[in-house]
């Protein structure tokens, strides 16, 4: 086919693919040719007329002139043909373009005045604290006035005595909007950065500007100020309309989904606090886990709740009772702030999914030696799990065991084939789109169980192959492109028809807000254009391909 974008005016055309596998039929009013055109990837797209018709030609060159021209044509064709100016965005900022990458470090032993007069001389308002080039602490210009000059102690004792020992660190890669949210979360003013264990910098608040993420940060900040949870239930209340003003400005999915899971998790460890100052503090070390869309850092303005809790191997019987009331606490606030319970009862509460990590480790081997119907669907949910509160280092070896078990069973990962293949993209016999047929949501697409998770199985299951560690879709797809598990080409696919679903689906959620509804997953596709039914159509296509392959063992196309 000749480079370049083809409109059908009249007629049925059929596309193929490089192999000469069928991608789809389009009529009047659709086009082949311009998403692949704009992100300047190969076009191995093959057009022919099925019946006779008209089609308009826009040479490549044109149409990106074009698109480059106008934004209603980039926004159409759902790509970027070219950087948009304006502000940065915290939430597509990395850490690593934030930070002080040279701060001031000095050991535990040297005394408070000389890390004072250091700070002054620099023109810096914190210092790192590290020995062996290992963070151990840090101490701002604002704790020298509360820990030492506002209780008479003197300036030279060490630094050990008066720094925040431990701090809470984050990587170079993570977005900015991490650290504004951990700053509003915590009420602190400085972040160090850390990389593969080796100080790598320092953020604080005068590095940060707040463009888009500012919205999110204030609702985090009251979350993390909230004393009860009427206070959380006000705060997270905001949450459908910061979802259609991020959608609105224009943001991509994982942007949006991200910042909206960040205030999920601020709520469950604000619940946790809240239920630790009501409780008592825990008998053992715990860990609350998040599973679901909350684990993959994907929610939208429709969740239920999804999660576990790992105990220390300490625990004993009598201490579940502490544990089943901590549980209940968080999961009936989660509740009230909007994210309903779980009906399958995945949650903390049941004491089925509040275990030490000697019975988790138990569980997962269980599920890989024995992968039944019920196996497979648990392990679908559970490879999910992603820590949120408590001791992480519960979860750290259990989840690197778990994936090299995995990875080495292929009867399990023929089974997590399997049960991928479970939800289908809503693509009919004669390649159209395909609606619910009856009830409630008559004529309308379900975008969650059709439209994003065969796309989340199929990453999960790349995961599982590969021993890969991450546990968001997008970020699975990318991991395992990296690893060979999906061909370059297959997973490039397959992250653009995630992109165009994903993007439908919050598009449809914001259109409700606006509207005064509430946001749910049916989509009417009649009320898209013709142009956007076509790319949805390929976009379905596209995760079908590819859900034939993996059910091939094939894993690549």
């Amino acid at each position: 086919m000749p480079p370049g974008v083809f409109v059908v005016t009249a007629g049925q055309v059929r596309v193929t693919d490089g192999d000469g596998a069928v991608l789809s039929e389009i009529g009047p009013g659709a086009a082949v040719g311009g998403r692949r055109l704009l992100r300047d990837a190969p076009n191995p797209l093959a057009a022919r007329a099925i019946t006779d018709g008209r089609a308009l030609v826009i040479p490549a060159a044109a149409f990106r002139d074009l698109a480059r021209a106008h934004a209603p044509v980039r926004d159409f064709f759902r790509v970027d043909a070219a950087p948009r100016a304006g502000p940065r965005s915290l939430v597509t900022t990395a850490v690593a373009e934030l930070m002080t990458a040279d701060p001031l470090v000095m050991p535990p032993d040297a005394t408070i005045r000389a890390a004072a007069l250091a700070m002054r001389e620099a023109g810096v308002s914190s210092v790192l604290v590290a020995e062996w080039g290992t963070l151990r602490g840090i101490l701002t210009v604002r704790d020298v006035s509360a820990r030492v000059t506002a209780e008479g102690r003197s300036p030279d004792m060490p630094l050990a005595q008066a720094m925040t020992a431990d701090p809470v660190a984050l990587p170079p890669t993570a977005p900015g909007s991490d650290v504004l949210h951990l700053m509003m979360e915590r009420r602190i003013s400085h972040v160090p950065i850390v990389d593969a264990g080796r100080i790598a910098g320092v953020v604080s608040k005068t590095d940060l500007t707040r463009v888009q993420a500012e919205s999110s940060g204030e609702v985090i900040g009251d979350l993390a100020g909230a004393g009860d949870v009427a206070a959380l239930a006000r705060a997270t209340a905001r949450i459908p309309a910061l979802l259609a003003q991020l959608v609105g400005a224009g943001n991509r999915h994982e942007v949006v989904t991200r910042t909206i899971t960040d205030i999920a998790d601020a709520v469950t460890r604000r619940l946790l606090c809240l239920a630790e100052a009501d409780l008592g503090p825990p008998p053992v070390p715990y860990l609350w886990a998040a599973c679901g869309s909350q684990g993959r850092q994907e929610q939208t303005g429709v969740s239920d709740q999804d999660n576990v809790l790992i105990l220390s191997d300490a625990v004993s019987e009598e201490d579940d009772a502490y544990f089943a009331a901590l549980a209940r606490f968080v999961s009936d606030g989660l509740d009230r702030c909007g994210y309903v319970y779980c009906p399958g009862e995945m949650m903390a509460t049941n004491p089925r999914w509040r275990k030490p990590a000697r019975d988790w480790r138990h569980y997962f081997r269980a599920w890989i030696d024995r992968p039944g119907p019920e196996a497979r669907m648990l392990a679908s949910v559970m490879f999910d799990l992603r820590p949120v509160g408590g001791r992480r280092d519960l979860f750290e070896g259990l989840q690197a065991e778990t994936l090299e078990a995995a990875s080495r069973n292929s009867i399990f990962a023929a089974h997590m084939a399997s049960q991928a293949l479970t939800h289908q993209p809503p693509i009919g016999f004669w390649r159209g789109l395909a609606t619910v047929r009856s009830g409630a949501h008559r004529d309308t697409i379900d975008m969650k169980h059709s439209g994003v998770v065969p796309v989340m199985d199929l990453a999960r299951l790349y995961a599982i192959r590969g021993a890969l560690s991450p546990v968001n879709t997008r970020a699975r797809i990318e991991a395992a492109r990296a690893a060979g598990i999906v061909s370059p080409r297959g997973g490039q696919d397959l992250l653009d028809a995630y992109d165009v679903i994903a993007d439908a689906r919050l598009h449809h959620q914001a259109a409700q807000v606006r509207a005064g509804a509430a946001p749910d997953n049916f989509m009417a596709p009649g009320r898209l254009s013709p142009f956007e039914q076509s790319h949805l159509r390929d976009a379905f296509l596209v995760v079908r391909t590819m859900q034939a392959a993996a059910g091939q063992r094939r894993g690549v196309l």
